[in-house]
């Protein structure tokens, strides 16, 4: 599957080479920017293959700009959705756009949905958090998506929306899972689906959105006939603390696994938790807390950062990633740390993912996580892209964003050195916000056969005053490495805490 990245600085605060890289790159994209099937530009590690393009135009929202993909893989087929044309105030985009491979990665082939913003025949004013899955009981993916619409001069999340398609190349017009009433405000949805032929749910999908302006209240969604039909929405009874960004994950015996960000409604402290399904979602488990969260406030304002990317592996081992500075005195950068499970329940100690030295002075944030499916255990295949500044004292005008990627053979026990694929690139090239410069709240990757597939925007100077923010992918071998992952932080601060106010400004 694919994972999510995660918020900072005011939502949280969380990025090279000789400038014929950059150059070259540039006249790489004036010149293959429309219909393509396979995109390559000069990149500096690996060849860097561009999946999309904006192509709207409306003077509401900012292009070109391309934020927030999330990918998943089933056989030889790799899908990729993102947000296209990102607006500057109340969240989402003129649509949600899609990348699909059917031969491992070798050639893509993109569009964009139908039916659900006014940019393209449907009746929503914006689109946000794209997420994308495989239902094999039914032959059938799904990506599903938040509807927004403006309601009392504010932007609010009205919908959450289902596109289906066959083979990941043509989709229809929108299911809705869930419509939100007069005081709702929807957020935050992703998707799975139960893909174990032996399992007595197999065939299930999941949606998993919350309700912010009912303390992040988790809802739970489920579906068996492919995501033509959705149950009403139920949630865990008892839930101390204002959720974002779930990610459901389906064990070989049907258990159904949601590692979740939230912030204690009476500490304000944030944490990792997780809730659980026995029963192919007829009811939820109440949370557990995987783990507190620190963090460092960046003095750019750059968005993205700490919440979860969740995986899991054949045996049913979920893996949950996230950023996070215990591991660096008084917490002056963020590092990428790991706690895993067997049973949703019981988590492991948080350790660091060893992507640079502590101490380094580099802050890493907006990660997203990709397990093998056809791995488990000690001999887990991990792979995992982020982004990174490589000087967290830096502001707006100094900031250098970059982004990387190691992998691990071993169940992450150790890690591959870090491999550049992209940067340097200006914070202030990126989409904008009201809470930061944006490459989205979660970025992607997914694996097939020996090859890892991260998705991220990359972005180059604006043209004409005209944003150049693409999506992009690699195709990066998964190898071991002997950089050793460390479980003992050395601060643990506390008095360092995210302004809650922003935490249901995430679309």
């Amino acid at each position: 599957m694919t994972t999510k990245g995660g918020l900072m600085n005011t939502f949280l605060t969380r990025y090279t080479r000789p400038a014929i890289a950059c150059v070259a790159l540039a006249f790489a994209l004036i010149l293959g920017n429309s219909l393509f099937s396979l995109h390559h530009a000069f990149a500096v590690n690996p060849l860097l293959i561009q999946l999309n393009s904006d192509p709207y135009t409306n003077s509401s929202s900012q292009h070109k700009t391309e934020v927030e993909p999330d990918t998943y893989s089933f056989g030889s087929t790799i899908v990729a959705a993102l947000q296209a044309g990102r607006f500057y105030s109340g969240g989402g985009s003129s649509n949600i756009g899609w990348a699909t491979s059917t031969n491992s990665g070798t050639s893509w082939t993109k569009g964009f949905l139908s039916g659900i913003t006014v940019y393209a025949g449907g009746p929503y004013n914006r689109v946000s958090d794209p997420a994308v899955v495989h239902d094999a009981a039914h032959n059938i993916w799904l990506i599903s998506s938040l509807a927004m619409n403006i309601r009392n001069n504010t932007v609010v999340g009205v919908a959450v929306l289902v596109s289906r398609s066959t083979n990941g190349l043509t989709w229809g017009k929108p299911v809705v899972v869930a419509t939100a009433g007069s005081t709702d405000y929807f957020d935050k949805d992703w998707i799975v689906c139960d893909e174990t032929v032996k399992s007595p749910y197999y065939g299930h999908c999941y949606v998993e959105w919350d309700n912010s302006y009912h303390n992040g209240r988790i809802m739970m969604s489920t579906s068996t006939t492919g995501g033509l039909t959705w149950g009403s929405p139920k949630s865990p009874q008892t839930q101390t603390f204002s959720g974002l960004g779930g990610q459901p994950l389906v064990q070989p015996g049907g258990k159904v696994i949601v590692p979740i960000y939230g912030t204690d409604l009476t500490t304000k402290r944030d944490h990792i938790y997780a809730y659980t399904s026995t029963n192919g979602g007829t009811s939820w488990n109440n949370p557990v807390t995987v783990s507190i969260v620190t963090y460092n406030l960046q003095q750019a304002t750059y968005r993205g950062g700490s919440l979860p990317s969740a995986e899991i592996d054949q045996a049913g081992k979920v893996y949950v990633v996230w950023a996070d500075c215990r591991f660096e005195t008084n917490c002056t950068a963020g590092d990428i740390v790991m706690s895993t499970s067997t049973d949703g329940i019981t988590w492991t100690a948080v350790q660091r993912i060893p992507i640079d030295a502590v101490g380094s002075g580099i802050d890493h944030f907006t990660t997203g996580l990709a397990v093998d499916k056809n791995t488990a255990g000690s001999l887990a295949h991990l792979a995992l892209a982020f982004y990174y500044f490589a000087n967290t004292n830096c502001t707006n005008a100094t900031c250098q964003l970059y982004a990387g990627f190691v992998s691990s053979t071993n169940g992450g026990a150790s890690w591959s050195p870090k491999v550049q694929l992209a940067g340097p690139m200006s914070v202030k090239w990126l989409a904008n916000t009201t809470i930061g410069y944006m490459t989205g709240d979660y970025i992607s990757t997914s694996i097939v056969g020996s090859q890892a597939f991260p998705t991220f925007p990359v972005t180059f100077a604006p043209q004409n005053n005209t944003l150049q923010e693409y999506m992009y992918t690699a195709a990066l071998n998964v190898v071991g490495g002997t950089i050793k992952a460390g479980r003992n932080a050395v601060v643990v601060t506390t008095q360092v805490q995210r302004v809650n106010a922003a935490h249901r400004t995430a679309n």
